[in-house]
């Protein structure tokens, strides 16, 4: 099994540091508005390691940060949560949890797993501190005011994540800027707080608050220990987020920090990244009022993590086609489901092996899927011509393992812009219009197909069963 590693910036074999025991760090939302889908494309790709990783037999512990005490900071130097609990007229408390509550509300509609642990920042106040405490104790930072900063003179390898040079880094480059640092490009692990911050905490150092930055080394150590398999994340986090996370983690152990940095790239927009600061995003709530959350992750999928991909309409109109004829499929393999499986089990078995393969090369989704569709068209020649049930119920259980288990597609209709109600409805007139067809009533039948039809609804007759889907505009 190969992973890319952007330390190395190269596949390299997988092996975990303590076998079959494998601790994921993702790095989770700021919570402070809706996720967009810039976050879903993240959060879908790591979902779909996580289950990879299980299906291979590993003991996965996939930990997720929610960052509810700010850090992350506008251009003008203000909190977001605070400046997001002024607009709404809420306190900050009020607007991370409304807004963590949101964003588990989305990955749950695109049936991402929930991390085993979801650890807040401001539950890690302690851990943090003592993290700083020992930066301080080994020369690693110093303290000027009541602000403790990072000195990045002690970390000679600072940039070798994003390949930055010190020299190169000039005064005001996403990092934050103060004339009472030795250098522009120490970072804060400890910011002192006047009368007016809103989130504060008392420290050795003075009431004040964490750095960004120092949340997710300190929750990573704790709960995955010193040196972890696998840490993720967006691109953008690479520089300086990430890099200074390595710096201080390591500074503070002596120790590797990470084994392998995997980062997914950007949904673009418009030719630019989607993001809240270029207000070119549309969140992924706004999304599932047009498309079933099903046909957007299954968008997602059908890039790789690691590659850009092109939000439009047109490109979901796409992917909800595709997911479609799965769906179809797969409906069409459920009337064999509970039959005996006794039989020689080519080329099924070839399928799950390519499949694997595929994922086997640094979780390459786009491949997997097309595994899937090429697994169509041989069960059409090897079992529903012949109506062939024990093979169509081994094919049955091996699509369920590849959509379902590992690729998180689910295909129980979910609430969309028609609602749950009148799926219900719908699900009912496909079922009295077979009926009649079983009855011969043709013309019952018709008059229920060509009414949907008016409304723009699809009825497709399988052998064994029928299903309505919504015309692609």
């Amino acid at each position: 099994m190969q992973v890319f590693n952007t330390l190395s910036k190269r596949k390299e074999e997988f092996v975990p540091l303590h076998p079959p025991f494998v601790g994921i760090y993702v790095c989770g939302p700021t919570v402070y508005d809706d996720p967009h889908l810039g976050h879903g494309k993240s959060y879908v790709s790591f979902d779909v390691v996580v289950r990879f990783l299980r299906a291979k037999g590993y003991k996965v512990r996939y930990v997720q940060n929610i960052t509810d005490v700010g850090h992350l900071l506008d251009e003008d130097g203000e909190d977001r949560v605070i400046k997001k609990a002024r607009l709404e007229k809420l306190e900050p408390v009020e607007i991370a949890q409304k807004y963590e509550v949101r964003f588990f509300r989305d990955m749950d509609r695109l049936n991402c797993l929930r991390p085993d642990i979801s650890c807040r920042a401001s539950g890690h106040l302690i851990e943090m501190m003592e993290l700083v405490s020992e930066l301080l104790k080994r020369g690693h930072a110093y303290e000027v005011n009541g602000n403790v900063y990072f000195d990045i003179s002690t970390f000679p390898d600072y940039g070798k994540l994003s390949r930055r040079k010190v020299e190169e880094l000039r005064k005001g480059s996403r990092v934050e800027v103060a004339e009472d640092k030795r250098h522009p490009a120490d970072f804060a692990l400890w910011k002192r707080a006047d009368e007016r911050h809103i989130m504060k905490w008392p420290s050795p150092w003075g009431a004040g608050f964490p750095g960004w930055h120092l949340e997710c080394s300190s929750m990573a150590m704790k709960y995955l220990g010193e040196s972890i398999d696998i840490h993720g994340g967006g691109i953008d986090n690479q520089f300086p987020h990430h890099e200074c996370e390595i710096a201080q983690s390591e500074s503070a152990t002596g120790k590797p920090f990470v084994k392998y940095w995997m980062h997914n790239n950007m949904v673009v927009m418009d030719e630019k990244k989607m993001s809240k600061s270029l207000g070119n995003f549309v969140t992924l709530d706004q999304l599932f009022r047009q498309y079933d959350p099903m046909t957007v992750r299954f968008f997602i999928l059908q890039g790789h993590y690691r590659s850009p991909q092109e939000f439009s309409d047109e490109a979901l109109q796409a992917a909800g086609r595709g997911l479609d004829r799965l769906a179809r499929f797969r409906e069409e393999l459920l009337s064999f489901r509970n039959a005996d499986e006794a039989v020689a089990r080519s080329p099924f078995k070839e399928h799950k092996e390519r499949f694997y393969r595929a994922m086997e090369d640094d979780f390459n989704t786009a491949a997997a899927l097309s595994v899937l569709f090429d697994m169509i068209r041989d069960v059409q020649e090897h079992v529903f011509s012949s109506n062939n049930a024990s093979a169509g119920a081994f094919a049955c259980a091996v699509f369920e393992e590849l959509a379902e288990s590992i690729l998180g597609l689910s295909f129980e209709k979910t609430a969309g812009s028609q609602g749950d109600d009148v799926s219900c409805l719908l699900d009912y007139l496909v079922e009295m219009r077979r009926m009649f067809r079983e009855r011969k009533q043709w013309e019952l039948a018709d008059q229920i197909r060509n009414r949907l039809e008016k409304i723009g609804v699809v009825v497709e007759d399988g052998q064994t069963v029928s299903r309505w889907r919504k015309k692609q505009s």
